[in-house]
């Protein structure tokens, strides 16, 4: 895990910036329901799959299709179309006071057992992003199939700062 930089007098909106990250339009939900709830001062984003790559949406299996590497950067995508949701929902990054929970959950082969690697791409982000208020707490599994053969979906619970 990287260290967490402590960089008080710049806001995750320039820090996301700074990491040369564009944030891309919020993509609505695959279903019947909505892409983040806030409940009090807790943000519960829905799950998000990894960013289209050369315009197609990623499909396949870790373990089989993509390598833990590459799991990575798909958790670490996954992760970014999370925080458009966000941003979307709070307008800005800033809001964010703490991120407390994230999980995923990854459409492996059966003796696929880098759950926690893959997971580390879209966790690394956050403390890259948020320093201290990007560590979380996490769970992450693995399951037979996810919604339109994507390799793996993450979610999210959000402290939101009073306004």
């Amino acid at each position: 895990m990287p260290h967490p930089n402590h960089h008080s007098h710049t806001s995750a909106d320039q820090r996301i910036e700074s990491l040369g990250i564009q944030l891309p339009v919020e993509s609505g939900p695959a279903g019947s329901y909505v892409s983040a709830v806030q409940s009090g001062t807790l943000l519960f984003v829905s799950g998000k799959a990894p960013l289209p790559i050369g315009g197609k949406v990623p499909k396949g299996r870790l373990g089989k299709e993509y390598s833990t590497e590459e799991g990575y950067a798909l958790a670490r995508s996954a992760c970014i179309n999370l925080l458009a949701t966000v941003k979307s929902a709070l307008q800005s990054l800033d809001q964010v006071a703490k991120f407390v929970e994230i999980q995923g959950s990854l459409c492996t082969v059966p003796e696929f057992e880098d759950h926690a690697r893959v997971l580390d791409g879209a966790s690394d982000l956050l403390v890259e992003i948020f320093g201290p208020s990007g560590l979380h707490a996490r769970s992450v599994v693995g399951v037979y199939t996810l919604r339109n053969g994507v390799p793996l979906t993450l979610k999210a619970t959000i402290e939101v700062k009073p306004k």
